[in-house]
């Protein structure tokens, strides 16, 4: 048996259980993907315009986990980068998330001191809001703020990105773009921000590098479960299909990419402008201001949210409803009677809309608590 872990996947989680492995055990590792590279959805490339561009749309890494971060710098160093978005609200480019200059962007002056003055005596500075708590407030100035906030910047955009209202979607998804009661337009507040030095494939390319791993590209997973008798198995794609459906299929929102090249310096202010009503699309991005790359001209990227479509694109997001936690339990309960023979994780194994860091944290855990040292066995986490 030439290999001692078959690896299905190699996003973030395949990769980093790959590269603990080998480094960490010495065992062979055999990581496969569908597509025709790794790195998952963090894929990055040049284009022909010799502009670093990410396929599928735009990722910028942040966490306050010391230890992931720490974990990550052993493959890249960084470049700095605070990621700021605006949204185009009344012909105006106003912070995302909504903050006290967005207020003072949008309202006269007078008005948005009273608002301003209401908001820190509720909340305090520095306070983040989720919008559907904002909107339950007892003050109608602040209630009649919250309705025009939710109007402009949160009903529209959500509504094209997942084609529900945020009240159809669970609070993880409308509490991670809250009401912030302060001046900071970063889009994060992450202790540790910035992007890989030399992009993310580059970082990617290293964890595999080690000689116990093996990897190929644009494989099917069941040809290489017969070709190659791995005697574990971690497998990071989307679960319901490991399982051939038996319980119906898991709802995803999917993405449509659209890069244009403009012979310009720059094409907007910030890295990504969000359009949250109007156009089909939700956002650009512009992924010079994203690394600081000096080239001729710049390139962007316009997202157009699309149902997900078995076989016509990618599943990108879970789409968190009750309804759907519940499907995914059944899965659970299938990859329960497997006794270990298979561990899943990772995005859509786990059904999770893990950010990156969340993705990585939730691999070294998996390898932690899953992954014996004397390579005896597989437990759960």
């Amino acid at each position: 048996m030439r290999f001692d872990w078959l690896i299905v996947g190699a996003g973030f989680t395949g990769c980093v259980i790959a590269e603990r492995i080998a480094s960490q055990l010495n065992q062979r590792a055999l990581v496969i993907e569908r597509r025709d590279h790794v790195g998952g959805n963090a894929y990055d490339y040049r284009d022909e315009h010799g502009i670093l561009v990410h396929r599928y749309g735009p990722h910028i890494f942040h966490t306050n986990d010391a230890a992931v971060w720490q974990y990550l710098s052993q493959f890249t160093s960084w470049l700095p980068y605070e990621h700021r978005v605006l949204a185009c609200v009344e012909g105006k480019n106003v912070p995302v998330p909504f903050n006290l200059n967005a207020l003072h962007a949008l309202f006269p002056m007078s008005l948005a001191d009273q608002l301003e003055a209401l908001l820190l005596q509720e909340y305090g500075p520095g306070v983040n809001i989720p919008i559907l708590k904002l909107k339950e407030n007892r003050n109608p100035k602040i209630r009649k703020l919250s309705e025009y906030i939710y109007e402009n910047l949160f009903y529209g955009y959500t509504l094209k990105q997942w084609g529900l209202t945020p009240e159809q979607l669970g609070p993880s998804v409308t509490g991670r773009v809250p009401v912030r009661i302060s001046r900071d337009d970063r889009y994060f507040q992450d202790r540790y921000q910035g992007m890989p030095s030399e992009g993310y494939t580059a970082m990617f390319n290293r964890m595999l590098a080690h000689p116990n791993i093996e990897v190929r590209v644009a494989r099917n997973c069941r040809q290489v479960q017969d070709e190659e008798k791995c005697r574990r198995v971690v497998y990071t794609g989307p679960i319901d299909s490991y399982f051939d459906y038996i319980h119906g299929a898991l709802p995803y929102r999917s993405l449509r990419f659209e890069f244009e090249h403009r012979k310009v310096c720059e094409f907007q202010p910030v890295g990504t402008v969000n359009y949250p009503n109007g156009e089909a699309y939700t956002r650009i991005t512009e992924f010079k201001r994203l690394t600081g790359q000096q080239a001729d001209g710049t390139s962007i990227v316009i997202e157009y949210p699309q149902p997900f479509v078995a076989g016509a694109n990618e599943p990108y997001y879970p789409i968190p409803q009750l309804q759907n936690a519940e499907l995914y339990s059944k899965y659970q309960q299938e990859a329960e009677k497997m006794n270990g023979a298979v561990l899943f994780a990772g995005r859509l194994a786990d059904y999770k809309y893990y950010n990156m860091d969340q993705a990585i944290a939730r691999a070294l855990m998996v390898f932690k608590k899953g992954v014996v040292s004397n390579g005896a066995n597989v437990v759960f986490e």
